[in-house]
């Protein structure tokens, strides 16, 4: 059978704190309990159909996490955002980040969502190569930024 076959995309549970903060882990080399409790708490208070984990052989191999816009920066609720996607990094180019932004994307569909913004580091070539892939583009928005000093 084939892995891709083997895989089961569901809705992230806050019982999933662990395997992210793992693989946040394996891909980071840092672990961030605090900030991933944080981050699935608000998963769930938003739209939850918007935040997956992939899991093989009931082991999550894989999440991403988003929302549907609640015209927060004055963005209609017609748009979606990709807030974090991350794969252990064993199972990395095997189709499991494709799969999971799908599902995301049928699930957003059926809430009225039309447009996904996310943020890569423009240096991050690989992530940049994987949402090139799925046919995102350079939008309109523009990113700013302030160093503060001190």
């Amino acid at each position: 059978m084939d892995l891709m076959e083997q895989v089961k995309i569901r809705v992230l549970d806050y019982d999933d704190l662990d395997a992210i903060v793992e693989i946040d882990k394996e891909v980071l080399g840092k672990e961030r309990p605090d900030y991933w409790q944080m981050k699935i708490e608000l998963s769930e208070s938003r739209s939850p159909m918007a935040s997956l984990v992939a899991e093989l052989d009931g082991r999550v191999v894989g999440f991403i996490l988003g929302d549907a816009s609640g015209w927060e920066y004055g963005v209609p609720d017609t748009v979606g955002w990709i807030d974090t996607i991350g794969v252990h990094p064993k199972y990395q180019k095997k189709g499991i980040a494709r799969l999971l932004f799908k599902e995301m994307v049928t699930n957003l569909k059926k809430v009225g969502v039309d447009t996904i913004y996310t943020f890569v580091n423009w240096r991050d070539w690989d992530l940049l190569h994987f949402f090139d892939k799925m046919g995102f583009q350079k939008g309109d928005m523009i990113h700013l930024e302030l160093k503060l000093e001190g």
